[in-house]
């Protein structure tokens, strides 16, 4: 198990970047797929980037090119930076974690068991 805590949500306006992370307890952190999900007021919670304890990376449509995932074992952080935010980027962003995520489905909410309590993006147009 480990424990998962994300900072960097705010308000900002549109085309402006954040710098979201997640920072995790644990001694085995590096074997630990972490990916970054969404949720808007009234949706599903929606995948958004991830990156794999080997250093991959995967990203949804609506992230790529804008936004970039970055780790750092040493610390036990993931990072997420966004870049030229839309008003649809708002939502409240959670980092979750697993060491058994298959790539298949490594944007399935389901791969993962330990999640952190979120942090609120908001996009001003």
């Amino acid at each position: 198990q480990v424990q998962l805590v994300e900072s960097g949500g705010g308000l900002v306006q549109a085309g402006g970047s954040l710098r979201l992370s997640c920072a995790a307890s644990g001694r085995t952190f590096s074997y630990y797929t972490v990916a970054w999900f969404r949720q808007a007021p009234g949706k599903e919670r929606e995948f958004v980037a991830a990156i794999t304890w080997n250093w991959l990376t995967h990203y949804a449509d609506s992230a790529k090119g804008r936004f970039t995932i970055s780790r750092d074992n040493t610390k036990n952080m993931v990072d997420l930076q966004m870049n030229n935010l839309k008003p649809e980027d708002t939502a409240v962003y959670y980092c979750g974690a697993d060491v058994t995520v298959k790539v298949t489905s490594i944007g399935n909410k389901d791969e993962y068991d330990n999640w952190g309590q979120g942090t609120q993006v908001t996009v001003s147009s």
